[in-house]
Formats: structure tokens, sequence, C-alpha cells
């Protein structure tokens, strides 16, 4: 893997950890981290001094960032430095300011040891105080917190048993309601489970075949791209049934 200097990133979006500088200490080249330029008008603007390739793309920098783009240039930045990061869940949360929206559209997720202790004739509940306390939090200061499910029915075990302990989402401020996939044919839905924060910035979920909750997530922040995911979750929403009418 090649050698990639981090210089620094936007300080006025910690919660995004972007734009950002890179550098290539062996070549100089720079390499810009940032919004994609979509907007008709500028892009033709900018057509009037130089022709946009295919493979080309216009990237937007704040004006915010002209420290680290001067420290590219001319090398002035401390060696070894690292950025950020990806920002976990309790770090978007805590940036987060209005709203947090969370669509599941699988029914068997792993791993799940409450699942399998009320499989085994347990209660199947389990310790969740961390998220309980992150959901409180964050209702606390004013974000409306929903998360709706897309099921099959007739409903899987696993199903059944997240219908149980959702009352521990409910009292720590969630809003949960339910979508039989029956009802939800017609929907044009993302291929993909998410989570949306602030209507601005949303981060997709991928798993296994299996249902195993992998670690990798793919960030969405262009408006058009978010408006469309809006508009899915809300059609979602507007059809779902609020969790204490949910029958099994």
């Amino acid at each position: 893997m090649r050698d990639i200097d981090f210089v620094g990133s936007d300080p006025g979006s910690e919660d995004e950890r972007c734009p950002a500088v890179f550098r290539d200490p062996d070549t100089g080249d720079f390499y810009l981290q940032g919004r994609r330029v979509t907007d008709p008008d500028l892009l033709k603007a900018l057509g009037q001094h130089v022709a946009l390739a295919p493979d080309e793309a216009v990237i937007w920098q704040p004006a915010r960032m002209a420290d680290q783009l001067v420290e590219a240039a001319t090398g002035a930045y401390e060696k070894g430095r690292h950025g950020h990061g990806i920002p976990t869940f309790a770090e978007l949360l805590a940036n987060t300011k209005r709203s947090a929206m969370h669509l599941e559209m699988r029914d068997f997720y792993r791993p799940s040891p409450g699942f399998d202790d009320w499989k085994n004739g347990g209660s199947g509940r389990t310790d969740r105080s961390k998220w309980v306390s992150l959901v409180e939090e964050a209702v606390a200061r004013g974000v409306r917190m929903r998360r709706a499910r897309v099921v099959s029915e007739p409903v899987s075990d696993y199903v059944r048993w997240l219908h149980m302990v959702t009352d521990v989402n409910i009292k720590a401020g969630e809003e949960v309601r339910w979508l039989p996939r029956r009802q939800a044919w017609d929907l044009m839905l993302p291929g993909a489970d998410f989570w949306m924060f602030d209507q601005r910035l949303v981060r997709f979920h991928f798993d296994a075949g299996d249902g195993t909750m992998l670690e990798e997530y793919e960030f969405v922040s262009d408006p058009r791209r978010v408006a469309q995911v809006v508009a899915a979750f809300e059609m979602v929403w507007e059809r779902a049934v609020p969790h204490e009418e949910y029958r099994l």
C-alpha cells in the first residue's frame, strides 16, 4: 500500500471529517477529498475556463480550508498526522441536532446473543444500557429518533423476539413502526439498511447473506441523493404501524 500523507481536514466539519487534503510524499502530488460539484450553473461557469473530461470531477473545498491547502502546497505540515477515521455511531448521533432515522429491511440479523438466549428458553434480554443512554441523551436535547422495520409475514422467530424487546427502544425515547413487506412492494426502497442524520448525512449498512452485520459503511451527503432517501423513509413511515398497534 502506498504511503500518503494526511495534511488536514475541514476544521468546521467535525461530524463528517470532510473535506480533507492529502499529499504524496514521493511525488508531491495533492489529493482532495470533498463534495463533488453537481450544480449545472456552476459547472457551466467553470467550463468557460477549462474542459471537464468524463473521468474528471470538480471538488468543492470551503474557504476555511485555506490553511490546509497552503500547508499541502508548501509541505509545511507535520509528518505522521492521522485523520479522525470513520465516525462511530455515537459520534454521528452526538453531532445530530434534529432527527435520526433508521430503516431495517431484513428478517434476521447476526450476531444476536439475545435472540440465541430466547431460543434456548431464556428471557432474551441483554444489557442495552449504552444504547439507552445514547438515545435518552439525544432525545433530551431535541433529536427525534425514528426506526422503521420492513418485515415479512408470517414473521420470523427473530422478528418475534425483536418485537418483544422493542419496549426498551420505546422507553428510551425512540418511535418505532412496523411495515409488512407485502405493503411495501411498490415503494422504491434503497438496497441496504441505513441511518440518516438530520436529513443531511446517510450511513448505509451492509450484511452478509446469512445476516451477519458487516463493519462496512457507505456515506452519502449529496443533497440530491439524500432527498431520495428521505422520500423513501417517509413513505415507509406513513404506511407503517406504530409498535404498540402492530400484532404478530
